[in-house]
């Protein structure tokens, strides 16, 4: 298979983890057939400091052109970066959420895994920790409260405030549909979590995924309010597959469940649109702090890359050749600075990478 990605290496370590998770993406296409086609291009502050702006017509041009776009780490250091002198919208995150409204990622996943040799990271009682988990949070994207309309008045001399969360069966459904592919490459179970006892918006969510679900006869449906599921997440995570929800909820819901897991430096994520189209980046930022010094963790960028291959190319097997190979390095020992532990050998950016290379045989 050809595929044709658009790398966007980005600012502090990004270029060093996209350049990893190549190295770990050449070793699988070398190994399982296939040809990868990269096309570097600028967004964030690299772009600011070449174009001016966080984002060209060039790089959406370039990313509707790829088969899906593998991404750094966007931003800087807010107190010192002169692009934080500049207006909001020339900011670097404005790239980010320019390109994704570009190219119409209504889909947002973020995986939370909990890996059986980083247990003691975990801030969760022993005996729920040892237990691990492995879920997904598919988080609606561009609807909801944050996308509805807004303003601030006064009415009779008190100031108020509106915020407006809509949201259309077809906006549901799509997510919903998402969801429930995604589930058929898992465990098969999705949960959809709602606030129906509360808000019509939910009452309306709820009923759209129970009408989508009847397409999906192979997965398992189960719905749970919002206080209710972020009360689980500490309680029992193992109990979740797919966590199906709208943009607020997914939003809080997703850093909850990326707190649990002990290192943000493990956590890939992936934002999708109506075809097989992604974006894919690591859940962290871009830490200018430890840039250029081989110091950064590449794992969530390589599972990111794994995601790519899973739901933009359908390589389920090449994807899981890649997860292997984290978990197998986790047990030989190998750590980098973030998730040291006693006992455990550190490495850098690049002799990680080299390390989940070598594993994928």
């Amino acid at each position: 298979m050809k595929l044709n990605i658009v790398c966007i290496p980005g600012d502090g370590i990004g270029p060093e983890i996209v350049a990893e998770a190549k190295k770990v993406l050449n070793k699988v296409a070398n190994l399982y057939g296939h040809e990868i086609n990269y096309r570097d291009v600028l967004l964030g502050g690299a772009s600011i400091d070449v174009h001016g702006v966080p984002l060209t017509d060039e790089t959406i041009q370039a990313a509707k052109e790829a088969d899906a776009v593998l991404m750094g780490s966007i931003g800087g250091d807010a107190a010192t970066s002169p692009w934080y002198q500049l207006p909001p919208n020339l900011r670097p995150e404005a790239g980010l959420l320019g390109i994704r409204k570009a190219l119409n990622l209504f889909a947002n996943l973020r995986p939370a895994v909990l890996y059986e040799e980083l247990s003691d990271a975990c801030p969760l009682r022993k005996d729920i920790s040892e237990a691990g988990f492995d879920m997904l949070i598919m988080r609606e994207l561009t609807g909801g409260l944050y996308f509805g309309e807004r303003y601030t008045t006064e009415e009779n001399g008190i100031r108020k405030a509106v915020d407006t969360l809509v949201y259309n069966e077809n906006e549901i459904r799509r997510i919903a549909k998402k969801g429930f592919d995604i589930a058929l490459k898992r465990r098969r179970k999705v949960t959809s979590v709602d606030k129906a006892n509360v808000l019509d918006s939910s009452r309306l969510w709820r009923k759209v995924v129970e009408e989508v679900a009847l397409d999906y006869p192979e997965v398992t449906l189960e719905h749970m309010l919002v206080d209710n599921c972020a009360m689980q997440l500490v309680k029992d995570p193992a109990q979740f597959d797919v966590i199906l929800t709208e943009n607020m909820f997914g939003d809080i819901l997703s850093d909850e469940a990326s707190m649990v897991t002990g290192s943000i430096g493990m956590l890939a994520s992936a934002s999708l649109n109506d075809t097989k189209f992604g974006l894919y980046e690591p859940s962290h930022g871009s830490a200018p702090d430890i840039a250029g010094k081989d110091a950064a963790n590449p794992i969530a960028t390589i599972l990111s890359a794994a995601m790519m291959l899973k739901y933009s190319f359908d390589l389920d097997q090449e994807a899981a050749a890649i997860e292997s190979a984290v978990k197998k390095v986790l047990e030989k020992g190998y750590r980098t600075g973030d998730i040291m532990s006693k006992g455990c050998r550190r490495v850098g950016c690049k002799e990680m990478g080299d390390l989940l290379a070598d594993e994928i045989k």
